[in-house]
Formats: C-alpha cells, structure tokens, sequence
C-alpha cells in the first residue's frame, strides 16, 4: 500500500475538533474562523510525475497545494496567510505538512480508503479533522 492508492478518492469533512482555536492560534480573522467552521470542505490528492495537488473545495474557499515531496514551497493559506511550506512522507499513508511562516505549523494527513486524519498542531493547540471518503 502507499499514497498513490488514495489518489483520485475524494474525502469530505465529518468531525472537527478544536479548528477554531486552531485558526485563533494562528491569528485568523473572527469573521474567516466563522466561515472556516461553518464549511465541511471536500479534499482530493492526485499525483503527476512526481508532482502532488492537494485540493481542497467547499462553498467558502477552493484551495490548490501543488508540490513535491520534501521541496520547500511557497503557500498562501486558505486564510490568506503567506507561508513557506515542506511536505514529506513518512510510512506508506502519511503526509508531513510544515508551514513556517510568524508562527509554525504542522498538519499530519494520515490516508485510508475510508478516511483522511488530520492533526493540525501550533503552539500547544491539537487540532482534528476526520474526513470521510465519498462515492
């Protein structure tokens, strides 16, 4: 097994926990939080010679990442935030994402064909989102 069996499936957000203290952390606006919470946002990973797009689509915001595994990159947030961002793999299912930027960030994404484990972490804040794949 590894990350190219989860490339095509989409996965749509079911639970989230501590997002909002999450993006308070990071200084996201009160407004951006309110809608960032509000939206259950679908998320898809394909792959193109050796090139990775992570896509995330909700009725708030469409983000694209494009990137390759352990190259530097810069990212604009789906908050707006600037950022430098490195993703890497660790074991067959797992994506590293480090963003630095005033503060750092790190999102695991842990891929099943059921569903996509997020933990996002800045400061002391643990943050989870649980997607589930859609048919």
């Amino acid at each position: 097994m590894g990350l190219s069996d989860f490339f095509g499936i989409k996965y749509k957000l079911d639970k989230s926990e501590k997002f909002d203290e999450f993006m308070e952390a990071l200084g996201v606006s009160l407004v951006t939080r309110k809608m960032g919470n509000a939206v259950s946002p679908v998320i898809e990973m394909t792959e193109s010679n050796g090139e990775y797009t992570l896509t995330s689509s909700s009725t708030f915001k469409n983000t694209v990442i494009k990137f390759k595994l352990g190259e530097e990159f810069d990212e604009e947030t789906a908050d707006g935030r600037k950022v430098k961002s490195t993703i890497t793999q660790e074991g067959d299912n797992k994506l590293i994402h480090v963003s630095k930027g005033d503060k750092e960030s790190k999102i695991v994404r842990e891929f099943s064909k059921e569903e996509v484990v997020m933990t996002l972490t800045v400061d002391n804040i643990v943050c989870t989102r649980i997607y589930k794949a859609v048919s």
